[in-house]
C-alpha cells in the first residue's frame, strides 16, 4: 500500500518535470496553433469549398462529385495525417475537368494559407509508395517557388477513363495545379506499374506521406529552415 507521504513525492516529481528548473530563463515550450485553413472558390465552370487541419488525425470528407477523384482525395488526406474537407460540384455534364482541377487550385490555396509563415518545419519531405504491382516516389520542397515533375507514366495512361469519369491525363493536372497554387516545390515518378487505378492511387499515396513528413514540425528548427531566412 502506497503512503500519503510517497503520494505526495511522486506529485512533487512529476510537477518538476513540467517546469523549467528554479533560476532558469528557460521556458518551457508554447503550444503551437493549430495549422488550418477554409477556403471557397465559385467560378461558372464550378463551386469548391475545402477545409484542411494539418495537424488533425486524417479524418476526411470529400465529395466532389467525381467519385475516382473522392477515392484519391480521401486516401491523400488519410496518409497525410490531414483533417480534410471538401465540397465541390461543377460542369461535370460536360467533363470532369474543371472540377477537378479547380478542386485543385482551392486545395494548394487552402495548404499554402495553413502552412503560415513555416516556421519550425521539416520543409523537405520523400516517400516511395507500393500499390501491388505499382510503385511510386514523392518529393516535396515546401520552398515558396511552384514548380512540378511529374514523370514515368506510359502515354497510354493519359487515356485511360478510370471509375467512368476521371481521365488518366487530369493526374499531372492535379499535381501541377496543387504545387503552382501551394507554391511547393513536387516530383513525382511512377516507377512501376500496370493497372491504371493503381498507377495514380500509389502516386496520391506517395504524394501525402512526403507532404506528411515535410509539414512535420522539427523541434531542432527554432524559425524558417531557410538560409534566406524566409519561405
Amino acid at each position: 500500500m502506497t503512503s500519503p507521504d510517497s503520494q505526495n513525492t511522486d506529485s512533487q516529481n512529476t510537477e518538476s518535470l513540467n517546469r523549467a528548473p528554479q533560476g532558469s530563463d528557460e521556458a518551457l515550450p508554447a503550444a503551437r496553433p493549430r495549422r488550418t485553413a477554409s477556403i471557397s472558390r465559385t467560378t461558372r465552370e464550378s463551386s469548391v469549398e475545402v477545409t484542411l487541419d494539418i495537424d488533425g488525425t486524417g479524418q476526411v470528407d470529400v465529395s466532389t462529385t467525381v467519385p475516382f477523384f473522392d477515392h484519391m482525395l480521401t486516401a491523400l488526406g488519410t496518409h497525410a495525417r490531414f483533417d480534410l474537407t471538401v465540397k465541390a460540384t461543377g460542369d461535370t455534364h460536360i467533363d470532369a475537368h474543371h472540377t477537378v482541377e479547380d478542386t485543385a487550385i482551392v486545395l494548394g490555396q487552402a495548404l499554402k494559407e495553413a502552412l503560415g509563415d513555416k516556421k519550425g518545419i521539416a520543409r523537405f519531405g520523400d516517400a516511395m509508395v507500393p500499390l501491388d504491382e505499382a510503385l511510386a516516389q514523392a518529393v516535396v520542397d515546401l520552398s515558396g517557388r511552384p514548380y512540378c515533375v511529374h514523370s514515368g507514366e506510359s502515354e497510354a495512361q493519359a487515356l485511360h477513363l478510370i471509375g467512368g469519369h476521371f481521365t488518366g491525363s487530369l493526374t499531372r493536372h492535379v499535381f501541377e495545379s496543387l504545387a503552382h497554387h501551394a507554391a511547393i516545390c513536387l516530383h513525382i515518378r511512377l516507377l512501376a506499374g500496370r493497372d491504371p487505378h493503381h498507377v495514380v492511387e500509389a502516386q496520391f499515396k506517395a504524394l501525402a506521406r512526403a507532404l506528411r513528413a515535410a509539414c512535420a514540425h522539427d523541434d531542432r528548427v527554432l524559425d524558417v529552415p531557410s538560409t534566406k531566412g524566409a519561405l
